[in-house]
């Protein structure tokens, strides 16, 4: 079956699109890549999105509008690669995220994806899978994180223990047992969870501290010229969100623009240079995974591999492998799966299990009380 993946994550800074060739049933997959490519969103657009993440007040109806928008330009991303590689069975879309609240006391999760799945299939002509969190939040789940379940059918290593660490505008992890398929048909139990941030500081700070010129550290330049600030890292590590155990997760409705206010205003205090501020949060989300894995792992894995934006800065990497000197960290791309197109890919395998009404969701991981099918089917 061919099938389109596609998601624009918490940076919003594009639509990644995934094109692949899916076999098999339930776990024993052949999942093929043919094509891939990211598609910028329009700058207005961005800034449309951007301002809802941030709170900014808007009307229903124009969130009726940006919620077409957006699906018009997920639906223009899809149709892009189909005119450059053919015709396909499937579009899975995860929309854009615009606001995540995880688990309140007795409240369910509430989490907002917007690109309409019925607007895309009308547009495509082609079956769409869309809004995959809605209903692990109605089994009592967070919602998040939905790749670990895909990360260990791609991913897994029958003598190796492995930790997939995404790193997009906020990180999670996957952490993989071993998994001798050979020996045993049944995965093993596996965790996975929102980290903290991701590339949302930073890119936060490069876009105030350029005046708007840049929208984040390009190769990490930024970073490599400052210094950070280790007093700084270590007050920042005491978030709660930091020290809460898993299941959880979280997005820039934690990490986004009010938390970079009070960083910068510490830094300031400080008498930081723009250059050490962008390298003080470089180094703290590398000390947030590290922290994370030494809270919350059962051991600490044989190998890091790292998808998303983050694994394309120099600077974040180095921090990272400092962080765990003994233990190889390197991109998804060593292990068969191209970091830039992960999350779009784990998407078309989840929009192929709705169609083949296998569960979608890891309650381990979500907090859900039941696995459940994943996803809305919009026919044209």
């Amino acid at each position: 079956m061919r099938v389109i993946g596609l998601i624009s994550g918490t940076s919003v800074d594009g639509i990644d699109v995934a094109l692949t060739e899916i076999e098999g049933e339930g776990y024993d997959l052949r999942v093929d890549l043919l094509d891939g490519c990211t598609v910028p969103y329009p700058d207005d657009l961005r800034q449309r999105i951007l301002a809802v993440c941030a709170g900014q007040p808007i009307t229903l109806a124009a969130l009726a509008d940006l919620d077409e928008a957006i699906a018009h330009q997920f639906a223009q991303a899809a149709q892009r690669v189909i005119d450059q590689s053919g015709p396909v069975d499937l579009v899975a879309s995860h929309g854009q995220t615009v606001f995540h609240r995880p688990i309140q006391g007795d409240q369910l999760a509430y989490s907002v994806q917007l690109g309409r799945g019925a607007s895309m299939a009308r547009r495509l002509g082609v079956p769409t899978v869309s809004n995959f969190r809605r209903a692990d939040i109605e089994a009592g789940g967070e919602g998040a994180p939905l790749v670990p379940i895909v990360d260990l059918c791609l991913l897994s290593h029958p003598q190796q223990r492995r930790c997939v660490q995404n790193i997009g505008g906020i990180g999670n992890v996957t952490y993989l047992p071993t998994w001798d398929r050979s020996q045993t048909p049944q995965p093993p139990a596996i965790l996975g969870w929102d980290t903290g941030p991701g590339n949302s500081l930073i890119d936060i700070a490069i876009t105030t501290l350029s005046e708007g010129t840049l929208t984040y550290d390009a190769d990490g330049a930024w970073a490599a010229q400052g210094t950070p600030c280790q007093d700084l890292i270590h007050d920042w590590l005491q978030n709660p969100y930091l020290h809460q155990p898993p299941p959880k997760s979280t997005g820039r409705e934690l990490f986004g623009w009010d938390y970079f206010q009070r960083c910068y205003a510490d830094a300031q205090r400080q008498g930081l240079s723009p250059t050490d501020i962008v390298a003080t949060l470089t180094q703290f989300t590398a000390a947030t995974i590290a922290q994370s894995y030494r809270s919350f792992l059962p051991a600490l894995p044989d190998a890091i591999l790292v998808g998303g934006g983050g694994c394309r800065n120099p600077m974040l990497m180095a921090y990272l492998q400092a962080e765990f000197p003994e233990i190889p960290v390197t991109p998804t791309d060593k292990a068969g799966v191209p970091a830039g197109d992960k999350e779009a890919l784990a998407f078309a395998v989840l929009g192929y299990w709705r169609w083949q009404e296998f569960p979608g969701n890891l309650p381990a991981v979500t907090g859900a009380g039941t696995t459940t099918l994943l996803g809305e089917c919009h026919r044209p």
